[in-house]
């Protein structure tokens, strides 16, 4: 009982001590500039004098990492005419809110296109909302994440781009590798050199990771330039 009663303690205080989010990361969440930002059950990022956005993008954050630290990222994607959806999840895991994305597609229905991701545990939920939900997603970006073996997208047609990072100490470069064949032939790979795992997002430094040697600029400066260009090729 009290092996239970110490183990129980301990994933508390490990489920409610998340990453929060850098003061950039909530600064930009004050800032127009073309953009419109509104939190209710969502973080909803999106350009402020469109009329019409026909592709979404649901993220998914990655594992307790609070749903803010992706702001940046979501703003600079929305600067470019898409609708970016941060989905919070229960107790900050990804794996208590797979079905999420149902509640972004029922209430924005006028979007024609959506392309799910996320980060790390986010991300391979992502990949399975995907797998399961085939005929309502057109894409899904994977950074730093890779999906489970159930999880085989192998045989799909779904567009996917995956982004990860060198000096990624968490989702490495070798079980990047190692889950290829559980994606399309097809799949965009997109290598940063120089990488982290934390640095995809804006919430610190993630404990297992290995410091980066480029900067969180320069990394959030080529996972969207190539999130834009995948983006832009589901548009068409």
């Amino acid at each position: 009982m009290v092996i239970i009663l110490i183990l129980i303690s301990g994933l508390s205080i490990w489920l409610l001590n998340p990453y929060e989010a850098m003061d950039y990361a909530i600064e930009i969440m004050g800032n127009k500039n073309g953009v419109r930002i509104t939190r209710n059950d969502w973080i909803v990022v999106e350009p402020a004098n469109l009329n019409k956005v026909d592709t979404g993008f649901i993220f998914y954050p990655g594992g307790r990492v609070k749903a803010e630290a992706y702001t940046p990222l979501a703003f600079n994607i929305a600067r470019s005419g898409y609708k970016v959806v941060i989905v919070p999840m229960p107790v900050n895991l990804a794996i208590f809110g797979i079905n999420e994305a149902d509640k972004v597609i029922k209430k924005y229905n006028h979007i024609d296109n959506w392309v799910i991701g996320g980060h790390s545990l986010g991300g391979a939920m992502a990949a399975r909302y995907a797998s399961e939900n085939p005929s309502r997603i057109t894409g899904l970006i994977l950074l730093a994440s890779y999906p489970s073996k159930e999880d085989d997208l192998s045989r799909g047609d779904l567009d996917v781009l995956s982004i990860y990072a060198t000096r990624d100490g968490i989702a490495t470069a070798e079980k990047i590798n190692n889950s290829k064949e559980l994606l399309p032939a097809d799949t965009v790979w997109v290598k940063i050199e120089g990488g982290n795992h934390s640095q995809f997002g804006f919430y610190g430094f993630q404990s297992g990771d290995n410091e980066a040697i480029i900067s969180r600029k320069e990394q959030q400066k080529e996972t969207i330039k190539a999130i834009k260009k995948f983006l832009l090729k589901i548009k068409r």
